[in-house]
């Protein structure tokens, strides 16, 4: 956004490099607490502090000055502009350019600090501490990770894209694909183009590949995924801007997106054996894409009428199951009161497979009975997928506002048992009894990855992920990437989950099965999500 303060805020800030802290801005840490994760610099005093994610001292420091100085503030690791007044980051300048040449002027020393120490090493946690601080390297160990800077409010992209990254089965994918580049002829030039991007093409799949090749490989503390993110701009419109936006409703955009690109075979065909396999599948139509490959099941929906009987079976597919935390968990304890029993997962799980009767603005319209009646709903879970998602419906419209549900709702690292949520044999039509219904063969499903939403929800917020990889735990935060435990994860407050298929005849010690790289089976293109997909939420 445009913001009206700069000028009374950065106005008379001098530029001689004697006034600014010294060494290269990403060490410079807050003034406060000395942490050097996250750090803001005021632009009207120079002082350095941290951000509200982690002791909030930069928001203190705005707090107690009042009027318009000292709300505006720049990132010491990427260099971008927020304003606490307008709670939103800043996109434009002074009539002078002032900010501009600030920024030059901190990447400029940053160049020069990275030219005379050396390439800055990654910091690790190889213990997460009561106040869950991070901690410094070890014997100067280093991390493969690589952190996606924020390119203003892109946190929900960023945890999102570094869940998928630690989904082995998706993303190993796109590893292996090749570069459009590579690619000649026609397929160099199949690229998704819309009416609104002009003579620009553009590939969402190679973007996303460019993306997942560059996390994981050590060259590099941060990478700047701003070409996806311009991509994202074009292909969806209603995530252009830099306000925040929900992040499991941008998943199912990336992956909608992604699954009709790939539809169509481009930077790769798909397998003539996996094409055979769609077709064969008599539940749902269409050409099938690692997407559905790996997050695709298949729900039962059945209706009974209770007036007269009837029963009414449909199958929808699903990418994700939207799970309501039930309402005797959402009730807020005071000091005083004892602390009830803690929400599981497997009781979200079983209140959206559980009996329910429909209320009066939902009644069912009975084919027999020919008019609307009250009915009841349930829903099966037909075929599992590789990857099960489980998003967490934490954000809920009132009256006059929309409120967040901030249960902590506990959760397994490992063996996630879904066996109870399938559709038993009784259950199922004459026609779609099947072998794989009666004898399900995967039922287990072990942790990868998780989403995490922080703050309110209602004009704040932040989004970070925990991931898996070869055994041990990281936290991604924006540019950040720190080694974690277990302990810490399972601490967290989930927004969406990602759980892998335990491979069978295995328990892997680590929480984490051996993942393939290649599709397996195949489900259609109609892609829905259960329940109502949230709308977008503001954030700082």
């Amino acid at each position: 956004m445009e913001c009206p303060h700069l000028g009374c805020s950065v106005g008379s800030l001098p530029l001689d490099s004697g006034a600014f802290p010294r060494g290269s801005p990403s060490s410079w840490s807050c003034e406060e607490c000395k942490s050097d994760q996250s750090s803001w610099i005021c632009l009207t005093c120079l002082r350095v502090h941290c951000g509200r994610y982690v002791s909030g001292h930069a928001l203190k420091h705005f707090e107690d000055h009042k009027g318009d100085s000292h709300c505006v503030c720049m990132d010491c690791s990427n260099f971008s502009i927020f304003c606490y007044r307008c709670d939103e980051f800043v996109v434009n300048d002074t009539e002078l350019g002032k900010v501009q040449k600030i920024r030059e002027h901190l990447q400029n020393s940053e160049n020069a600090g990275s030219g005379s120490d050396g390439e800055r090493k990654r910091k690790t946690q190889d213990d997460v501490g009561p106040d869950n601080k991070v901690l410094k390297a070890n014997e100067g160990g280093t991390l493969a990770a690589t952190g996606l800077r924020n390119l203003g409010n892109t946190c929900f992209m960023n945890a999102i894209l570094q869940s998928l990254s630690n989904v082995e089965q998706f993303s190993c994918y796109f590893k292996a694909l090749p570069a459009a580049a590579q690619l000649g002829g026609k397929a160099a030039g199949r690229m998704y183009h819309t009416r609104r991007q002009g003579d620009t093409n553009v590939n969402l799949v190679e973007e996303v590949r460019k993306t997942l090749c560059s996390l994981w490989q050590g060259n590099q503390s941060a990478f700047s995924p701003d070409s996806l993110f311009y991509t994202i701009w074009k292909l969806m419109p209603s995530f252009r801007g830099f306000q925040q936006q929900d992040a499991h409703e941008f998943m199912r955009y990336l992956l909608d997106h992604l699954h009709r690109e790939l539809q169509s075979g481009r930077n790769g065909e798909v397998p003539e054996s996996e094409q055979e396999e769609a077709s064969g599948d008599k539940e749902l139509d269409g050409n099938a894409s690692v997407v559905t490959s790996v997050f695709g099941g298949v729900l039962q929906n059945e209706v009974n009428c209770l007036i007269c009987g009837t029963e009414s079976r449909k199958f929808d597919p699903f990418l994700d199951l939207s799970l309501d935390i039930p309402r005797q968990f959402r009730q807020k304890k005071s000091k005083d009161q004892e602390p009830g029993p803690t929400c599981t997962l497997h009781d979200c799980l079983q209140s959206f497979t559980d009996l329910e009767e429909l209320d009066e603005t939902e009644l069912y319209y009975c084919l027999k009975c020919k008019k609307r009646q009250k009915s009841t709903k349930k829903f099966w879970i037909k075929k599992l997928p590789k990857v099960l998602c489980l998003h967490l419906k934490r954000f809920h419209w009132t009256t006059f506002m929309r409120n967040k549900v901030d249960t902590f709702v506990e959760f397994p690292m490992r063996s996630l048992d879904m066996t109870r949520y399938l559709l038993e044999p009784e259950t199922a039509a004459p026609e779609t009894a099947a072998p794989e219904t009666t004898a399900p063969e995967r039922c287990l499903y072990d942790l990868a990855a998780i989403a995490v939403h922080h703050g309110s929800g209602v004009g704040s917020g932040h989004y970070t992920a925990y991931g898996c990889h070869e055994g041990r735990w990281y936290h991604f935060n924006d540019s950040t990437v720190t080694l974690t435990d277990e302990e810490a994860v399972t601490k967290a407050k989930a927004y969406i989950l990602f759980y892998t298929e335990t491979p069978r005849g295995s328990q892997d010690p680590t929480g984490r099965g051996a993942a393939t790289a290649a599709p397996g089976q195949t489900h259609a293109d109609t892609l829905c999500s259960s329940g109502r997909t949230e709308p977008s939420l503001p954030c700082v």
